[in-house]
Order: structure tokens, then sequence, then C-alpha cells
């Protein structure tokens, strides 16, 4: 699911009061580390398919010359089943990561210590609209 104009909010129960940098030892990062380095370094340059893509050719180290010329069919693959949008990406979860979606679909992270994260929670825009984050613990009723 891409999302435009929207600002996912940190989880309410997110453990994080700033943007921590998620890390990993494992030898393959896990994507949401993979999904923090591309959307820090390169804010608004992918939108939610580009960015499943990007992440997935990363973590299964497919070599460039192959996602070259096997781009379609990789993407074909790729989204022929569902996949969680990123209200469910630990970022936002875990991590401390607002994650917005500008008006063509790109996709930033800010911190929920920095004013731009004030901004959309806080005073916003009345054409992006705001979504939580999905909990990490399920309620109990």
């Amino acid at each position: 699911m891409s999302y435009t104009n929207t600002f996912i909010r940190v989880a309410e129960d997110c453990p994080e009061e700033t943007g921590i940098p998620p890390m990993s030892c494992r030898t393959l990062p896990p994507a949401h580390v993979i999904q923090y380095e591309l959307l820090i370094n390169e804010p608004y340059k992918y939108n939610h398919e580009e960015l499943l893509y990007e992440v997935h050719v990363r973590h299964k180290q497919i070599p460039q010359e192959v996602r070259m010329n096997r781009k379609e069919e990789i993407w074909n693959e790729l989204f022929s089943r569902k996949h969680p949008c990123l209200r469910a990406s630990l970022l936002p979860k875990r991590f401390g990561w607002g994650v917005h979606y500008n008006s063509d679909g790109k996709i930033a992270l800010y911190g929920k210590e920095s004013p731009e994260y004030d901004y959309f929670t806080s005073y916003g825009d009345e054409a992006v609209k705001l979504l939580p984050a999905m909990r990490n613990k399920r309620e109990r009723g």
C-alpha cells in the first residue's frame, strides 16, 4: 500500500523518545536497517514500491548485473504477494521514526524529537493525513 500526503506517527508504545538509528550485527542486515539507510540517506527518493524493491534486492544480495537484466521479473515476482505498509515497520514501532509520504508518495524519515515531526503531529498541514504506527504489543481485552 502506498500513501500520499500522509504522516505515520511513532507507535504509542514505542520505547524511544528520539529517532534511534537501528543497527544489526548480522551479516545480512534486516529489512528495517536497510529501510533506514535508504530513507535517511536519500529522503523523498523512493515511493513505497520502489523502497520495497530496493530493500528486497539488497537483503537478498542480488548482484547489480542481475538487477539490471531481470528487474521486471524480480519486480513482478516480488509484487505477486502482499507486503505490509511502513506502519508495521520497526522504524516507527521500535526506533522512534515518523514516516512522511509527500504528495508524490515519496518517503522521508523524521525522528520523534525533530521539528518536522512536531510540525506534522502538532500543527501539521490539513492536507496531510496522520496515521499511527502499529503497536508493538496487542492490547488484551
